[in-house]
């Protein structure tokens, strides 16, 4: 499955002592990635290969309190992709889990 959508970087409060961004992918979405029969992964994480911009990585997203899935944004990605906190991105998601 391959998803597409518009987010907005926000950074992970839950460590102060860290740095970590983040954005979420919609709720609609998540809903659609919660249906796919996978593998049970630690804290429910789903693999994933993502492209922002000309930059492509793999990781897992992870499901947050309020039922989307958060995805962590690679700080060199940040860097080369112009990406600040409180800003828009673009992310294309390819699910690996399923």
């Amino acid at each position: 499955m391959i998803l597409e959508f518009d987010s907005e970087v926000f950074r992970w409060d839950a460590r102060p002592d860290a740095v970590w961004f983040l954005t979420s992918v919609p709720l609609e979405l998540s809903g659609d990635i919660r249906e796919i029969p996978r593998p049970h992964r630690g804290f429910g994480a789903v693999r994933v290969r993502v492209s922002v911009g000309g930059s492509e990585w793999s990781t897992s997203i992870f499901p947050s309190s309020d039922g989307t899935y958060a995805l962590p944004l690679k700080k060199a990605v940040m860097k080369a992709e112009s990406l600040d906190e409180g800003g828009p991105v673009h992310v294309r998601l390819h699910i690996l889990d399923g």
